[in-house]
């Protein structure tokens, strides 16, 4: 499959609730992790735009699932970060219905191909991470991990980062992980390798 026309890029909706997820049949790729990973800026840098996906000061802020279509090919589906400690109680409520009702509820979860799942590279996996892939590991969910600002480790940093993940995470399985940095591209190439070798499965 060739790469989609990255100039015909729409945010199709934004989320409120599960009944608002489209059910158009068009294939969809979804990016997870918690609040200020940076899944808004790998999203434009995947898309080569600056501020489609909004990069928010405050971690948490907006709860919806934001679907955007890809040159009519794809969706790629932004979730609500997770784990911001400071978010209310409803809020929480609220991420876990949304997410629940996209992973859990959603009749039609059998267009999700692959997710994204990205962790800070700098700190590695918090407890929701953790079982946030555990839990795609059950349910034999296609995913990807991916370690965000991959730019700020040395190499010996990143070499462990990799070794770590493979090793500890994810039970030495065949998932793919591979490091990012939406400030020098590294890692784009390669994700859209995965990100289009899903959608022809």
């Amino acid at each position: 499959m060739k790469l989609p026309n990255l100039n015909n890029v729409s945010l199709k909706i934004s989320a409120g609730r599960p009944n608002q997820f489209p059910a158009d049949g068009i294939p969809q790729i979804a990016f997870s992790g918690r609040s200020n990973v940076g899944k808004s800026s790998l999203i434009n840098c995947l898309l080569g735009r600056k501020s489609l996906a909004r990069v928010s000061g405050t971690p948490g802020k907006t709860i919806t699932v934001n679907f955007y279509n890809v040159d009519n090919t794809l969706y790629f589906v932004d979730l609500p970060g997770y784990g911001f400690a400071r978010r209310s109680a409803d809020s929480k409520r609220v991420w876990s219905d949304l997410t629940d009702g996209y992973f859990v509820k959603n009749p039609n979860r059998d267009l999700l191909r692959l997710v994204v799942q990205l962790v800070d590279s700098r700190i590695g996996p918090t407890q929701d991470d953790t079982m946030m892939m555990e839990w795609m590991l059950s349910e034999n969910i296609p995913f990807v991990l991916v370690g965000t600002k991959a730019d700020k480790l040395k190499k010996s940093e990143r070499d462990a980062f990799l070794t770590e993940m493979r090793e500890s995470y994810l039970n030495g399985t065949s998932i793919p992980v591979l490091l990012f940095s939406s400030q020098t591209r590294e890692g784009k190439e390669a994700l859209w390798g995965h990100l289009t070798h899903a959608l022809t499965r």
